[in-house]
């Protein structure tokens, strides 16, 4: 986590902007967009900021529908929002609550009130980012664990059903790890574990993919909408970068350093159909790469 926590303020007002940049360009780092279509590009980094202040009464896109995309995305559905508004309607308070906000501003600003509500949701999210990493993260490698990974793979599926849109998965295995592990040490399997780890994540150039330690020396990639072409150039760049890590592997039967196998399976989710199909598909990919030699990707064969 950097220093200062980011505070992404999304107003078209100048004025508005000029006074939360004196009460919080302290303490935050602050990041600025003028409208909504700016903000969700700001998103789209590999970077969130900690906490969004959202003018409602925007031209083009307003707060509300800024802050329903904002909610509909997997990355940045758990974002603290908070409403900047000149309006005092319960109804329109309601609705702002509705759609995901935890709290308001009024404007004209109160000075003791900005700094101490954002203050409190700032200490909020922080808490809830270290339960979360505890809980999702792999101890050993530092990426995804399973858990997240079935969390992810479901939330995307289901997002590809309604937009009838591609997702493809990854399913990754290292070869002959089990006499690594045997000749080298646990020790050694484990670095060779975090170092594999590391390079594929490195290897992941869009922050909207999911690279995970499946479990043992399995790993997996999630990449939504992206068809096959895209999927298989992802899993061969990741191939190389296990094989450019040079570890040396004397017990391996088909290079003298470190390799994986990968499986790649695309689909257009169907209506009766649920994640787990992809899993399998990709699961008889990755059975066929190394059926097939090791070292190697391979495509599902749809049945």
């Amino acid at each position: 986590m950097s220093e200062k926590p980011t505070i992404l303020i999304v107003d078209d007002e100048s004025f508005n902007i000029d006074v939360l940049l004196n009460l919080l360009g302290d303490e935050y780092a602050v990041i600025i967009a003028k409208s909504g279509e700016q903000a969700l590009k700001r998103l789209e980094g590999k970077t969130l900021p900690d906490l969004i202040l959202l003018d409602i009464m925007m031209p083009g896109m307003d707060g509300y529908e800024v802050c329903r995309r904002i909610k509909e995305g997997f990355r940045t559905r758990h974002l603290p929002v908070i409403f900047i508004t000149a309006l005092s309607n319960t109804n329109e308070e309601a609705e702002g609550f509705e759609v995901g906000a935890v709290d308001y501003i009024t404007k004209p600003f109160c000075p003791a009130v900005v700094v101490a509500r954002v203050r409190t949701h700032i200490e909020l999210k922080r808490s809830r980012d270290l339960l979360e990493i505890l809980a999702k993260e792999d101890g050993l490698t530092g990426i995804a664990n399973r858990r997240r990974f079935n969390e992810f793979l479901d939330f995307e599926w289901h997002r590809a059903q309604r937009k009838q849109s591609t997702i493809s998965l990854t399913m990754m295995d290292i070869d002959f790890f089990k006499p690594f592990n045997d000749n080298y040490g646990h020790a050694a399997g484990d670095d060779c574990l975090r170092r594999i780890g590391h390079a594929l994540r490195r290897s992941m150039p869009r922050s909207v993919d999911l690279i995970a330690r499946y479990g043992g020396e399995e790993f997996s990639c999630i990449l939504p909408d992206t068809d096959v072409t895209g999927a298989t150039g992802v899993a061969n760049k990741l191939l190389h970068a296990v094989r450019e890590l040079s570890i040396p592997h004397q017990y391996s039967r088909v290079a003298d350093h470190v390799t994986m196998s990968i499986g790649v399976a695309t689909i257009v989710p169907g209506a009766e159909q649920g994640p787990g199909l992809l899993v399998d598909l990709a699961d008889r990919a990755l059975y066929l790469a190394k059926a097939g030699g090791k070292n190697r990707v391979e495509l599902a064969r749809h049945p």
